[in-house]
């Protein structure tokens, strides 16, 4: 599949840091625009004005809804997928009306889903239950089936994690959550686009598709909710978006969401996730040959995005890292989290010592990435490496 060529991106710098956000791709502009122009009709409208945007916002639905198998019904635009996940845990418990109802997680979920938990927690009664994780940064399904009980509403569970790419075993946590009478919802954000997703397959009933992890603007989002499923609405109002979230939908951003979805299909389809994981693997190999025995694994080794990798180096913090290497826009643990250098909670999470939290840099592969790229990042990287001064500090 023929990629055209990025104007934000050159020769001179290396951008590796797409589990952060991605650069719009110029396709998408190129669906996105008309919309802001010559179709600006309210497609809630009962005139000709509004055909065009009604019928566009029914192509993006059914184009995001084929990325992830899923029914095009159930697609409801948001601005966000924070939005999404919290339309998802706060729609399902309030619309349960249980009881002191449960809401299970796990301790390296993003904070969309942690702080909705908190404050379901504070605001009404919910019990919240965290699922340990291990060093790999999996939850044991064992850990879940334990903790489910008669007053579970809800189960939620990332596909991938945003720093260290590990998959989660999503259809068997989901099955575990409906065969005990409790939805399970799935954070998708890292995931979609980037490995195959089937929301039949894997049995969820909530799955969020965040716009700007792949190759859309920032600001759309969509929260796929199972046909028949109730939840209470996260904005009151107009009754749009199935009356889940009202207000005049932004059809630019919802096409954008939607060509952004048919893109990554077609590329998927075209082997994008294997080139994605050749890239990685390449980088990898480049440090380890470079630096012997101090470039270690964060994640898992199997269940991982093909895109991502997380290291820690001996004896460098990743934060001086990288700012000794201007060339190479990277993170060291999660953009939300990218002002802090406290050792990053997923890595502890998943038994890490402080040291090799603080010394882990997230270097994520993307759509125009190539092996000049990667080539270039790792002689970066070595040089960098090499010329700081080593810390003291276990690797563990």
């Amino acid at each position: 599949m023929k990629v055209p060529p990025h104007p934000g991106l050159d020769g001179d710098t290396v951008y590796l840091d797409h589990n952060a956000t991605t650069p719009v791709d110029p396709r998408v502009m190129e669906a996105l625009v008309p919309w802001l122009t010559t179709g600006f009709g309210n497609p809630s409208s009962g005139h000709a004005w509004a055909d065009g945007p009604a019928a566009a916002l029914a192509r993006a639905r059914r184009q995001v809804a084929r990325l992830i198998g899923a029914a095009a019904e159930g697609i409801v635009f948001t601005g966000s997928g924070s939005e999404a996940n919290n339309l998802a845990l706060r729609g399902a418990v309030l619309a349960a009306g249980a009881d002191r109802p449960q809401v299970i997680t796990q301790v390296t979920e993003h904070p969309a889903v942690l702080e909705t938990c908190r404050a379901l927690r504070r605001l009404h009664g919910t019990q919240v239950t965290y699922l340990p994780v291990d060093r790999e940064g999996r939850v044991e399904p064992a850990a879940l089936a334990a903790a489910l009980t008669g007053r579970t509403v809800l189960v939620s569970v990332m596909a991938a994690n945003n720093e260290t790419g590990t998959l989660q075993p999503v259809a068997e946590l989901a099955r575990l959550a409906r065969s005990r009478g409790a939805l399970f919802h799935c954070d998708a954000a890292q995931a979609a686009g980037k490995v195959p997703l089937d929301a039949g397959s894997l049995g969820v009933d909530l799955l969020t598709v965040v716009g700007h992890k792949m190759y859309a603007p920032k600001g759309v989002a969509a929260l796929y909710v199972r046909p028949g499923l109730r939840l209470e609405p996260l904005v009151y109002g107009g009754g749009q978006e199935h009356g889940l979230r009202a207000g005049t939908e932004n059809v630019a951003l919802a096409v954008a969401l939607g060509a952004a979805a048919e893109l990554a299909a077609a590329e998927l389809a075209d082997g994008a996730d294997g080139r994605a994981e050749a890239l990685r693997d390449r980088l990898h190999r480049g440090l380890t040959r470079a630096l012997p025995g101090r470039v270690h694994l964060n994640g898992s080794v199997r269940h991982r995005l093909p895109t991502t990798l997380n290291v820690s180096i001996d004896g460098v913090p990743g934060h001086e890292l990288l700012a000794a290497v201007p060339r190479i826009a990277a993170s060291t643990g999660s953009a939300c989290h990218s002002g802090s250098r406290a050792a990053s909670p997923v890595l502890r999470a998943m038994g890490l010592s402080d040291d090799r939290a603080l010394t882990a840099v997230r270097l994520t592969v993307g759509r125009w990435t190539t092996t000049g790229d990667i080539d270039l990042a790792a002689r970066l990287l070595t040089a960098a490496v090499t010329a700081l001064p080593a810390r003291a500090g276990s690797p563990t």
